[in-house]
């Protein structure tokens, strides 16, 4: 038995949040301004805006959800407003996992917490600049948690690939599709989660670290996916920050059909159109590789032995949730995600306006414009914030 006790929260099976890490521009030059503390005076009471490590993010949180489609319209009545109160204070925010072309030192926000990991990270707590989308999907016990974790895991390359969006960093290009990853790797506690059988094993793991100073809490943990007990949801965190709500929605949806599937699902259970649990060496490449070439390219399939290029496998799998999808009534969302996967991703989106333009200034504006377009141009329902 463990010696500490970390119970977890009953949640709905059909509840489901989503938070975003905006980036906050200087709608002048499009640099990235430390403008959090500026920003937070319009929300000293509103539990659904925050700071996050850096002054240059501010991170927007939805409330419990239980569809896709609520999901969507608080976010989009709390991103709105964000986007208002930023543009009163001259900036713009901007949905992207890095930024192409800055290239200066982050500053902590001052807050206990954050001056804390600021103090462990040292030179890299300033280097560290990203942003992302984190999913929580609620469940009804820890032991289900982990079950789901494990099966999640076996999809982060397609989630990454799906959601990549940060090919520049500090003026470069850098050839890969979502850099994020790689910027983070400088962490201690980024990257793949390690496969709990059991919440016992899970409640030692966490004692053992807080009580050796790995760890202070549960809360610095950054795994790719990780429980949320006192939340009583399971967390997915591998995806960048997306353009526009409409893909950040999708990416929700996706996982939402997904973990139903999981859900439905036995351990022991071989699901011929999902890849198996892989040697941990071969999980660590094929996360790699769809940091690198994003829906272009390519993971190793353990169970045939073979070579499963990541557009193969999105189809595949959206041919496997076709029950969850209709069920769920998720079938736009999909069908948008879709055509990200088929036409055009964010990324080439990225490319292509720096190949024809020679300019990140562009590139940095095009993703600001994505997200006016679509803030500006779809329904959103007016509710008075509290601010």
């Amino acid at each position: 038995m463990s010696d500490t006790q970390l119970p977890f929260k009953v949640s709905e099976i059909s509840s489901i949040g989503m938070e975003i890490e905006f980036q906050l521009l200087d709608r002048q030059t499009l640099k990235l301004k430390e403008g959090i503390l500026e920003l937070m005076e319009f929300y000293r009471s509103n539990p659904f805006v925050k700071p996050e490590f850096i002054q240059n993010t501010v991170e927007v949180i939805s409330p419990v959800c239980h569809s896709i489609s609520e999901l969507e319209r608080e976010m989009r009545i709390l991103v709105t407003d964000v986007h208002q109160k930023c543009h009163s204070l001259g900036m713009a925010i901007c949905g992207a996992g890095t930024h192409p072309f800055s290239r200066g030192m982050a500053a902590t926000t001052p807050l206990p917490r954050y001056l804390r990991m600021e103090a462990i990270e040292g030179f890299t707590s300033h280097t560290q600049i990203t942003f992302a989308t984190h999913i929580h999907v609620g469940m009804q016990s820890g032991e289900e948690a982990l079950r789901i974790m494990r099966g999640c895991k076996r999809f982060i390359p397609l989630l990454i690939a799906l959601s990549a969006n940060s090919p520049f960093w500090h003026g470069h290009d850098t050839d890969y599709a979502a850099f994020r990853h790689h910027v983070l790797a400088a962490s201690r506690s980024y990257g793949i989660p390690p496969s709990f059988q059991s919440w016992d094993e899970f409640e030692t793991f966490i004692a053992v670290t807080t009580r050796s100073g790995i760890f202070k809490s549960i809360n610095d943990v950054h795994w790719d996916i990780r429980p949320r007990p006192h939340l009583g949801t399971l967390e997915i965190r591998v995806m960048d920050t997306q353009p526009t709500i409409s893909d950040a929605m999708s990416l929700a949806a996706f996982l939402q059909a997904l973990i139903y599937h999981l859900r439905a699902s036995e351990d022991d259970e071989v699901d011929r159109m999902m890849p198996q649990a892989l040697h941990q060496w071969i999980e660590r490449d094929n996360r790699y590789r769809a940091a690198h070439f994003g829906i272009h390219g390519s993971i190793y399939d353990e169970l045939f032995d073979i070579v499963l290029p990541l557009k193969d496998h999105y189809e595949s799998t959206v041919e496997s949730l076709a029950k969850q999808i209709r069920e769920l009534k998720l079938e736009k969302y999909i069908s948008h995600l879709g055509e990200k996967v088929i036409h055009t991703n964010n990324v080439d989106i990225q490319r292509s306006i720096y190949f024809n333009n020679h300019s990140l200034k562009k590139v940095v504006r095009k993703l600001v414009e994505m997200l006016d377009t679509d803030i500006c141009n779809l329904p959103c329902i007016n509710r008075k914030q509290n601010n």
